[in-house]
């Protein structure tokens, strides 16, 4: 069997629809061969992840990640939104733990506040029972769930075309991590940083080319997410010509999200020559293995 690497996943410990261990089952009937769990600035999917994997002999082999939330360099010269995927890093970490939890206190004071504006705009909402709902790390589906229910929107797709985008109706900005330091705590804690869908044009502003080079030659970041559902062709083979003439990895993913999106688990795959040097330079934790014990 051909390894089948998909390394951007996430689950209802963010803002996917799967259980952690229904992301796993998901690989499984997909065909991954290697499955990270990258959900948004938390770990928590990652216990029950690592015991669908270890109970499951025909797992995937279990990459433990996260997507980070990030502040960058527009190609305008403001700040512009950065998700930055990390992987394989030690989650006790002092500096980085702490971030993460600052992460997720913003991400619910945010959403709070976006509640709270679409309350005064007459909505029935309440900010507890979305929250609880959301679980470990709330982020914007979870409100764009709440409009589908509310019926003011038919799709989660549809809430972010007008309400929820940046700079909608209802948008909140939140405080994150400027990607510099993001890099360098990942590092810090053993991991490997990997940019993720630099050049997704279709989600708005885009992190500016001189901020990625100006990372890759300080010798800190892992890579780029190349292969992404959103990047178009030619914007795919400028990031690999970088990633080539900087040593830097480049990963396949497919940024699955389970039924929030439209995109299928293994969409996009990282080649295991990529992988492997992935491998090879982080120092934080090791994989789980299927059927395995460690």
């Amino acid at each position: 069997m051909s390894d089948c690497i998909d390394l951007h996943t996430h689950s209802t410990a963010s803002d996917g629809t799967d259980s952690p261990a229904g992301v796993v089952e998901a690989a499984i009937d997909a065909g991954v061969t290697v499955l990270a769990l990258t959900d948004h600035d938390t770990t928590a999917g990652w216990a029950e992840a690592e015991q669908a994997v270890r109970t499951r002999a025909d797992a995937p082999t279990l990459v433990r990640g996260m997507e980070m939330s990030c502040t960058g360099r527009g190609e305008d010269g403001d700040p512009v939104t950065v998700h930055l995927l990390a992987y394989l890093f030690d989650a006790d970490d002092p500096a980085l733990k702490e971030e993460r939890r600052r992460l997720r206190e913003e991400r619910e004071l945010r959403l709070r506040r976006m509640i709270g504006k679409m309350a005064a705009a007459g909505y029935d909402v309440d900010a507890d029972a979305i929250l609880d709902a959301a679980g470990p790390s709330a982020g914007r589906p979870h409100l764009a769930r709440a409009l589908v229910d509310l019926g003011v929107v038919s799709t989660v797709g549809e809430a972010f075309e007008d309400l929820l985008k940046t700079g909608g109706r209802f948008y909140v900005e939140k405080t994150d991590t400027p990607l510099d330091d993001a890099v360098a705590m990942i590092a810090a804690a053993g991991g490997v940083s990997v940019i993720a869908h630099a050049r997704a044009r279709k989600r708005g502003r885009l992190l500016h080319l001189d901020h990625i080079l100006e990372l890759a030659r300080g010798g800190v970041l892992g890579g780029l997410e190349v292969d992404h559902p959103d990047h178009d062709p030619t914007d795919t083979e400028l990031l690999r010509g970088i990633a080539r003439e900087h040593g830097l990895i480049t990963t396949g993913s497919s940024d699955y999200h389970g039924t929030n999106k439209t995109t299928p688990l293994a969409a996009r795959t990282t080649d295991p020559e990529q992988y492997a040097t992935l491998l090879d330079r982080a120092t934080g934790i090791d994989v789980v293995l299927p059927g395995s014990s460690r």
